[in-house]
């Protein structure tokens, strides 16, 4: 039994999760854009969320928290 390349498992994945977030009736391409990165450094995983996400955690544009109002 061969395991699958490693760029060949990584190209299945994102062209699945592409199909996935723009199969919604309304989806766009965008919606398919890449929120995080992901990064490995000596054994410890790191999660960072991309300053051009267009979705963010946390509180969104106008709402009290985000003003610091809260």
């Amino acid at each position: 039994m061969s395991t699958p390349d490693r760029s060949e498992h990584d190209e299945d994945f994102e062209k699945n999760r592409r199909d996935q977030l723009t199969s919604a009736p309304e989806a766009t391409e965008a919606d398919a854009a890449p929120r995080i990165d992901v990064s490995e450094h000596d054994g410890t995983t790191r999660v960072d969320i991309r300053d051009d996400a267009e979705v963010r955690p946390g509180p969104g544009p106008g709402m009290p928290e985000a003003d610091g109002a809260a």
